[in-house]
């Protein structure tokens, strides 16, 4: 096909979609915009520009070079946020380290990343002094030591964050450059094998940031997030950028909070006295949060909270209802930077019941612009939009990851067909909203057919015994698998229900749901914990491996 090229007149400004852009809306309308941390540091939008400047001059001055990678290990915090801009905007590339994971697993990460240097916290010097002699790449370490603390670096260091900050100019020129350049990189949370590496683009994280402020800001009502809301992130920084929301937040000049390392009392401090009104986890963090005794001394009303990473169980999203949270569910995963779809509601579905609500803010919702989410048979043929046919979803954005850091094999098989593949089985209902019904490595395959974990994990949650559910497939000589539910209860009802009398509750509601009958076959079992991943997600692998380990 024939197309005509937009032409250019020679002095127009070529406008890359590079992440310093994303600054000049705040600095232009909110320059006196707060950010805080903790409470305890507080600074505005002009203070955070100058403090990007430091910090790039900072790094050019240690020899940072464009292309080069800066590995940063730091809980949520205004430096994290500093580094999610003057990193990039300098060319070089910022890996976010997941400090969850074991020191093996960060001490893969930065080998297999190149990381060039690096920025830790004192509170992962124990992890660094276990580590260090065996770093192959990085050169040069900057340390960061919280107000009032003291630390002894394991190792030699350059010198200490805000010593250095405070000693470097606040003016940097930050070049123009292509907008394909790299500008950050992070390793998945998998349950299996060495973690895997993602990347993305300049272009990616600005057109998923517009993405994400066009679904949001267009919401008519439930879920609709402007600059005039207050936000704080209870998603890692180290993942997936926060789910992106950090360079959102930025580039409507929100105030914003950092809450530092998660703890239920501090969060609920800081939502009630900095007026936090926009937040996003993963349920396990906002059931933490929920249950803490400070939460029933927290006013709530008005905090929009965006579900990801798991399931949002139905009665989690009535119990915060009823809470004033205006709760629901974003879908995403690493390698899609990460939202690919939203569950609002229209104006019309607000006037329904807690419960009926709930029944859509727990889907995985519609697609954001710019996104091609499909539900796809075998042959990769999309299926019916019924809320019945199931299949793979698979995906298209300009802001998925182009494959994964040296592993050509993985990417092919990401990328298989020219969609990404989310190695999740759902449906589309007619309105047009995804439903994710369980991972294809969790679906119970049980006399034939496919059972979802997550619509049993759903029905048992909303017995009022149970604190926390996961269900599994085990081995069974005649069916195939059969369902296991891993059942912590309540403190309260410890002693006062039987795993029999909760088995055939959960039958009852399964049959009633119409659910497959070889959820019938469900055992129950108490248990003290639940594995879980890095990030607060259920890590079902490590629960089939052993789950008498953890049986009570």
């Amino acid at each position: 096909m024939s197309v005509r090229v937009v032409g250019s007149t020679p002095s127009a400004y070529q406008y890359p979609l590079l992440i310093k852009q994303l600054l000049l809306t705040p600095l232009a309308i909110a320059p006196e915009q707060e950010i805080t941390y903790q409470g305890r540091v507080r600074f505005n939008y002009r203070t955070l520009k100058e403090r990007i400047g430091r910090l790039a001059n900072l790094l050019a001055g240690l020899d940072v070079q464009a292309g080069q990678t800066v590995a940063m290990m730091d809980w949520d915090s205004h430096r994290y946020l500093e580094a999610f801009f003057a990193i990039p905007m300098m060319g070089a590339i910022l890996h976010t380290v997941n400090v969850r994971l074991t020191p093996e697993q960060i001490l893969y990460t930065l080998n297999h990343a190149r990381a060039d240097f690096l920025i830790v916290n004192s509170e992962f010097f124990p992890i660094l002094a276990e580590i260090a002699g065996r770093l192959e790449t990085v050169k040069t370490i900057v340390m960061i030591v919280e107000e009032g603390a003291s630390a002894v670096a394991p190792i030699p260091v350059a010198g200490e964050y805000e010593t250095l900050l405070a000693a470097a100019s606040p003016e940097y020129d930050f070049p123009d450059f292509d907008e394909n350049a790299q500008a950050t990189t992070f390793y998945t949370t998998g349950t299996t094998g060495n973690p895997k590496g993602v990347y993305f683009s300049h272009r990616q994280l600005v057109l998923h940031t517009l993405g994400c402020a066009a679904a949001l800001g267009g919401a008519p009502n439930q879920g609709h997030v402007h600059r005039e809301d207050v936000y704080m992130p209870i998603t890692p920084m180290f993942h997936v950028h926060a789910w992106g929301f950090p360079y959102l937040a930025t580039m409507m000049g929100m105030k914003q909070v950092y809450p530092g390392r998660y703890q239920p009392e501090l969060i609920c401090r800081l939502i009630a006295e900095e007026k936090v009104s926009f937040s996003h986890c993963v349920p396990t963090i906002l059931h933490m949060i929920l249950s803490h005794p400070q939460a029933s001394r927290t006013d709530f009303s008005g905090w929009k909270v965006l579900i990801g990473g798991s399931a949002l169980p139905e009665i989690m999203a009535t119990s915060a209802q009823k809470r004033g949270i205006d709760i629901f569910t974003g879908y995403g995963m690493s390698e899609t930077c990460p939202v690919l779809s939203i569950a609002h509601l229209e104006n019309r579905m607000l006037e329904r019941s807690h419960e009926e609500q709930s029944v859509i803010r727990a889907k995985t919702g519609r697609p954001l612009p710019l996104v091609d989410l499909r539900v796809v048979d075998e042959e990769m043929r999309e299926v019916e939009h019924n809320g019945r046919a199931t299949g793979e979803v698979v995906a298209r954005s300009p802001w998925l990851t182009q494959g994964y850091v040296g592993t050509e094999a993985d990417s092919e098989s990401l990328w298989g067909g020219g969609y990404l593949h989310t190695a999740d089985i759902g449906n589309i209902n007619a309105e047009g909203y995804l439903k994710v019904t369980d991972r294809i490595k969790d679906v119970i395959k049980t006399g034939g057919e496919w059972t979802s974990s997550l619509q049993l994990e759903d029905i048992i949650s909303k017995h009022e015994a149970v604190h926390e559910v996961a269900v599994i497939g085990i081995p069974d000589e005649k069916w195939g698998e059969r369902p296991v539910a891993l059942v912590i209860l309540k403190p309260e009802h410890v002693g006062t229900i039987t795993e029999h009398a909760l088995r055939n509750y959960s039958a009852k509601a399964i049959e009633a749901a119409g659910v497959s009958r070889y959820g019938l076959l469900l055992h129950v079992r108490f248990v003290k914990t639940l594995a879980k991943t890095s990030i607060g997600k259920m890590n079902k692998r490590l629960m089939r491996a052993d789950p008498e380990a953890l049986c009570l």
